[in-house]
Formats: structure tokens, C-alpha cells, sequence
């Protein structure tokens, strides 16, 4: 670098001026580090924020009525959804030719299916007069009436109505069991139908447990570990890293054959005369098999962050505080304790974030009463294929764990987080 005083600016040896040059030289460095971050960037794309988005896109589309039934959606613009009378003939025929198009490019299963998502019985009605439409012939109101009841029914063309939009609530109406009235009212389910509820408030409450106590058991295995000689504490986090190492289908199944009724641990308290052999305990396919298991498998998950900060903990902070006369217990609580809230607070946020989204010990081990959302939106998505509902679901079970981590944020702060 050489300067260059005759114009009273600093220059490179090429004569650029510096300030210009440490600019490109700035841009070039910056430009450096965005391409070595780009397949990360990427990966995080395609793998994170992509599928996140479609996933929300899908639980509020509603493409299947706009689409396949575009005529009689048209048609039905003038008719008044709370009138007491029938929609006329031409919306009738609007509707004939829809489905008779449908059943000839197979695309009227999606739209039979989109229907009775909101009305049972919708999709043999739609299944059989997309059939009969093929050859009907004017008067089309008669001859949808006389293929099926169901366009007699004021609720179902209200349905149609309603849903005509490319972009409903239904799905998240019904993943918190609620659902729209005939009025287009928003009302609750009916009692037998109420399922998602109880299961979102099961998750949150059995992951709570699951979180407290892999809190209550991990918190002295990883004092242990922080304290004990090294060649003892190596011994033991040997131990405790061992489930990793095991494949997590193992490990439930495991549960299975300890907690049933003709389990090992059933079979050692009739033999130790703790239960007679006719009242054997039922400890699985509920919730304290769910919970068993689980806090076994996520125990790790507490232990680590608590043993990463426990560890940095000086000893000689407990020495201090009981040479200035503090007890034990209190000097514990006073001084130790409070040091180990980060680990705590680490440890907590993931088991409990976690738990809520785990999938396969709930099915194997959970039963009926057992089970989490989580296994439900498994069900749609494979069974039922409700996509839509899956995805709603999925949604707010995504917009809780926000929530969750903005809280904990404001109560606790992220920054103060230690995971290592």
C-alpha cells in the first residue's frame, strides 16, 4: 500500500482510494462467508422452512369445491345461503355437469371427500350422482333429488356456499372441535365428537410430568457426575450416554415386556408378596406407561445441561459458604442452586419441547388413554389422509411451542440458557 498526498486523499498502490478499497475488500470477505454458509442456508430451506410453510399453506387451502364444482359455485353466487328455499334449476344443472366432469377425470374423489370432512354421508352422495350424471337428462333437479337425497338438504348447499372459497377455517375449527352450524354459526361439536381438546391438554399436562420428574431424577445423577472422581464420573456418564446407543423402537419395547401384567416387574412383586397374582398391576398402554417410558428415554436430555454447568461451578464456593456458618441444605439452596438455574432452564425447554412432539413410545405404550396429539396428526396424515386437519393441528401445536418459547424467554431469558 502506498499513499498519495497530492490530492490530500489516501490511495492504494494502484491508485484507488483506501476507503474505497477496504469497502470491496469488506464486500468480498462478507460475500465469502454467505457462500460458505449457503448449503447450510439451503439445507435449512428445503428441510425447515419449506415444509413449515406448506404445512400451514395446506391447513387453511380449501381448493376442492372451487375447482371441481366451479360451475355451480358461479351459480350459486345470487342464491341467498339463509333462505328457506332450494337453489333453482340452473344451479341444479351447473351441478350435474361438475359432477359428471369430475367422475370423467377421477378428480371427484377429492371433492366426495373434501364434502363429508364436513358432512357425513356427502361422499356416497357425491360418488353416486357423479355416476347417475353422466346420462341425466333436463329436469337436473330432479334428477340429483331422485339420485340423492342429499341435494334436498338446505345444509348441504349452504356447505357448498360456504366452502366455496379458496381459503377455509374448517380445519382448524376442527382440530380445537368446533365446527360451523348450517346458520354458518361457529358452535361446538357434539359431546361424543369432542377429541382434540382433551388431547392437546393431555400432551401439555403429561409432558409437564415427563419434564418435573426427568428434572427430579436427573438433577442428583448429574450432581454425581460433577463431583465424583474422574474415573468414576467417566464410569458413569458411560451410563447414562447408553440409551443413545440404543435404538429408541428397543427401548419402548423393552417397556413393554418390564410393565405388562406378565411382566418382570409384575412378576417380582408377586414373588416378593408386594401383589397377589390375581391383582397384578395394569402399568401399560396408559398413561403411566407413557410416562414410564418416556422419562426414561428423555432422561439424557435433563442430565447433560445440568452436568455441563454443574460442572463449572467452583467447590470452593460450598466450602466458603459453610466456613460463614451456613448448613448444608441451606448453603445449597443460597448458593448452589440458584448456579445451577441455567442448566436447569436448558434441560426443561428441551424435554418439554420434546415430549410434546414424540410419536412412537405414546402409540406403542400410551393405549387409548395414553396417547398424544401428535399420534393423531400421524392418523390423518396416513389413515384418514385429512390432510388438512393434519395440518391445522400440526399448526397449533407449532404456535404453542412459540408461545412456550416466548414466555420462558421473557420469564427466564434464552440468553441465559447453557447447553454447554
Amino acid at each position: 500500500m502506498s499513499s498519495s498526498v497530492s490530492s490530500g486523499e489516501l490511495t492504494t498502490a494502484d491508485g484507488v482510494p483506501l476507503k474505497v478499497s477496504l469497502r470491496r475488500a469488506v464486500r468480498r470477505s462478507r460475500l465469502k462467508a454467505l457462500l460458505l454458509v449457503a448449503p447450510l442456508l439451503l439445507f435449512l430451506v428445503i428441510a425447515f422452512v419449506m415444509p413449515i410453510f406448506d404445512m400451514l399453506s395446506r391447513s387453511v387451502a380449501n381448493t376442492e369445491i372451487a375447482t371441481h364444482l366451479s360451475r355451480t359455485v358461479a351459480a350459486l353466487e345470487d342464491w341467498d345461503p339463509r333462505s328457506d328455499e332450494l337453489p333453482e334449476e340452473p344451479v341444479y344443472e351447473a351441478l350435474a355437469n361438475d359432477l359428471a366432469e369430475g367422475h370423467e377425470n377421477r378428480a371427484i374423489g377429492r371433492l366426495s371427500s373434501r364434502l363429508n370432512y364436513e358432512k357425513s354421508g356427502m361422499r356416497s352422495a357425491v360418488m353416486r350422482s357423479g355416476m347417475a350424471s353422466r346420462t341425466m337428462d333436463p329436469p337436473y333437479k330432479e334428477g340429483l333429488l331422485e339420485a340423492h337425497d342429499a341435494w334436498g338438504d338446505l345444509e348441504t348447499w349452504r356447505l357448498i356456499k360456504r366452502e366455496s372459497s379458496p381459503y377455509t377455517l374448517s380445519y382448524y375449527l376442527a382440530a380445537i372441535d368446533k365446527q360451523y352450524s348450517p346458520e354458518g354459526e361457529i358452535v361446538d361439536v357434539a359431546d361424543d365428537r369432542r377429541i382434540y381438546q382433551g388431547l392437546f391438554w393431555r400432551t401439555f399436562w403429561m409432558s409437564s410430568v415427563i419434564t418435573l420428574l426427568t428434572l427430579v431424577l436427573g438433577f442428583p445423577i448429574a450432581y454425581l457426575l460433577a463431583n465424583l472422581p474422574l474415573r468414576k464420573s467417566n464410569l458413569l456418564m458411560i451410563l447414562v450416554l447408553l440409551p443413545f446407543w440404543t435404538s429408541l423402537l428397543v427401548r419402548t419395547t423393552t417397556w413393554i415386556a418390564i410393565l405388562q401384567s406378565q411382566g418382570v416387574l409384575n412378576d417380582i412383586m408377586v414373588v416378593l408378596g408386594v401383589i397377589a397374582d390375581d391383582a397384578r398391576w395394569q402399568m401399560i398402554h396408559n398413561k403411566l406407561g407413557t410416562i414410564i417410558a418416556m422419562t426414561h428415554i428423555l432422561l439424557p436430555f435433563m442430565i447433560l445441561p445440568l452436568y455441563s454447568v454443574m460442572k463449572t461451578i467452583p467447590p470452593s464456593y460450598m466450602h466458603a459458604a459453610r466456613s460463614l456458618g451456613g448448613k448444608p441444605f441451606l448453603s445449597f439452596r443460597r448458593v448452589y442452586f440458584p448456579l445451577t438455574i441455567p442448566g436447569i432452564a436448558a434441560g426443561a425447554i428441551l424435554v418439554f419441547i420434546l415430549s410434546i412432539g414424540y410419536y412412537i413410545t405414546p402409540a406403542l405404550v400410551g393405549g387409548q388413554s395414553g396417547r398424544f396429539i401428535t399420534n393423531y396428526i400421524a392418523y390423518h396424515m396416513q389413515t384418514s389422509l385429512n390432510w388438512g386437519l393434519a395440518a391445522a393441528i400440526a399448526s397449533i401445536l407449532l404456535f404453542v411451542v412459540v408461545v412456550f418459547y416466548l414466555v420462558f424467554n421473557r420469564l427466564v431469558g434464552v440468553d441465559k440458557v447453557k447447553l454447554g
